[in-house]
């Protein structure tokens, strides 16, 4: 099969997998996209929005529909870092036995990763760069793939803790949800409080995602995009005086790996579409929920109420 046609059967497949989903999650459909964006790239997503707005039910769904293992860890401030990743205990015969924890999954759940120790969210750091964990001397690889999606309140700020630049930089995408539409109100409601359910089918296995992570880095890119996500992501840095925009409202830009992960998205989030090279629409599309935690806001914009999300699009309608 060549890469054209590949490129097609993952587009379709991908539509299966998001029509399965929403049997059992309403709405949310560009939510979704994002998610699956992120899995397909290899990598993890921070998904923040109000209580009750489908975030954990996103989660096993998707676990359900893709026939992957999944955890769920309850992040809470007395979590240990033992607690997700396993410790040594001491066996009946008298020796070291390492008892593999949560972590140890295809997909993992973070469940209000703000309310733990940074001690104990640093514990993922490892785990989401590299796919391992090292515990004593020795090191455990994780099963492929590994995907984790982390939630966090935007509104219950007592009892949390602040993720780290140094963590929130390993998240690919930062997602927030919104409330739901009236229809699709009525559905949930037409749903959720009747005997209404829904048993999920298997679209997709876990070598399934493995083969198309590897197709979507095969993706070509013209130059004029590559030209065009470098400016973009340049725009957010203070060491240029021309940067405007930059200089009046951030404290700190995006790193390089910003730029690698806008890239890499707009590849799968064209493959979905059934395009077969992503172009600046595509860009746009992506590039805010790559920036929107990676670019600090310094005073100015906080006092004139601007967003991280304002920022970018002031940035986008200056290229």
């Amino acid at each position: 099969m060549d890469k054209a046609q590949a490129l097609i059967e993952l587009s379709e497949r991908c539509n299966n997998l998001k029509q399965e989903i929403g049997n059992v999650v309403i709405g949310q459909t560009d939510i979704i996209d994002k998610v699956l964006v992120a899995m397909f790239c290899g990598g993890h997503c921070l998904l923040t929005g109000v209580p009750g707005l489908a975030k954990t039910l996103l989660v096993k769904t998707l676990s359900q529909a893709i026939g992957a293992d999944f955890s769920r860890v309850q992040f809470t401030p007395d979590l240990m870092p033992s607690d997700i990743t396993g410790t040594e205990i001491l066996s009946k015969e008298r020796e070291m036995q390492f008892v593999k924890g949560p972590i140890f999954t295809n997909i993992l759940l973070a469940d209000e990763i703000n309310r733990t120790s940074p001690k104990t969210q640093a514990a993922l750091l490892e785990a989401m760069q590299e796919h391992m964990i090292t515990v004593g001397t020795k090191t455990y690889k994780l099963d492929e793939p590994f995907f984790v999606l982390a939630t966090q309140n935007p509104i219950e700020q007592e009892g949390t803790y602040p993720l780290p630049e140094a963590q929130l930089d390993r998240f690919m995408f930062m997602l927030v949800m919104d409330y739901p539409t009236f229809d699709e109100e009525i559905q949930i409601l037409k749903t959720t409080t009747t005997d209404y359910s829904y048993t999920l089918k298997n679209v997709i296995d876990k070598n399934d995602i493995i083969q198309m992570q590897s197709l979507i880095r095969q993706i070509p890119v013209s130059d004029n995009v590559y030209n065009y996500i470098v400016s973009l992501v340049g725009k957010t840095r203070l060491n240029n005086p021309e940067n405007k925009i930059a200089n009046k409202y951030l404290m700190w830009g995006a790193g390089p790996r910003a730029c690698q992960y806008i890239a890499v998205g707009a590849k799968c989030y064209c493959a979905l579409k059934g395009k077969f090279s992503p172009d600046i629409e595509d860009v746009n599309a992506i590039c805010k929920d790559v920036l929107r935690h990676r670019i600090v806001l310094n005073y100015t914009a906080q006092s004139e109420n601007l967003s991280s999300d304002d920022i970018v699009d002031e940035i986008i309608r200056e290229l």
